[in-house]
């Protein structure tokens, strides 16, 4: 089974702006320190941010989930049209029976003073896990954009390291 959710966010801030956040490194920086409660912790395995980078997302507790943390690896930066994708490569969804499950990011340009966030799910579940898929929630991304947007428009200055 295939299947995919997104979600768009309209913000008051240019496309190239956004971009810069959401292209490399600094996401995952900036997103465990102003979302602590969405992800406890991101660490960097493998890479400069570039494709083939490899991150390790660690999430809060949540009593009976299961779900502890996963590693993504950035399988695509296109910064002519402003998409990014990784996929999951260990442990996350995929423990729940899905062989794919991939975000792609995808900042699009209103005008000059304005963009769009767009953010995709794609994934695939065996039939025997077919239940799962019910699972599959954009909301975790939605609150991302959501910080990140204001993050920008309020200016606001967070430490942002990698931890290694």
């Amino acid at each position: 089974m295939k299947g995919q959710v997104s979600h768009e966010l309209n913000v008051s801030v240019p496309a190239s702006v956004v971009w810069e956040i959401y292209s490399g490194l600094e996401l995952g920086q900036l997103v465990y320190k102003l979302l602590p409660d969405v992800i406890k912790m991101v660490e960097l395995v493998e890479g400069d941010g570039g494709v083939g980078t490899v991150l390790k997302v660690t999430f809060p507790p949540v009593p009976g989930l299961g779900l502890t943390h996963f590693k993504e690896k950035f399988t695509k930066i296109d910064h002519e049209n402003r998409i990014k994708e990784t996929d999951v490569i260990e442990g996350g969804y995929l423990t729940f029976g899905f062989s794919l499950y991939r975000v792609i990011f995808e900042i699009v340009e209103k005008d000059a003073e304005s963009s769009t966030i767009r953010s995709i799910i794609e994934y695939e579940v065996g039939d025997e896990f077919a239940e799962n898929a019910s699972l599959v929630t954009t909301k975790p991304l939605e609150a991302i954009a959501e910080a990140i947007a204001k993050y920008i428009i309020d200016g606001k200055k967070v430490k942002t390291t990698v931890a290694h």
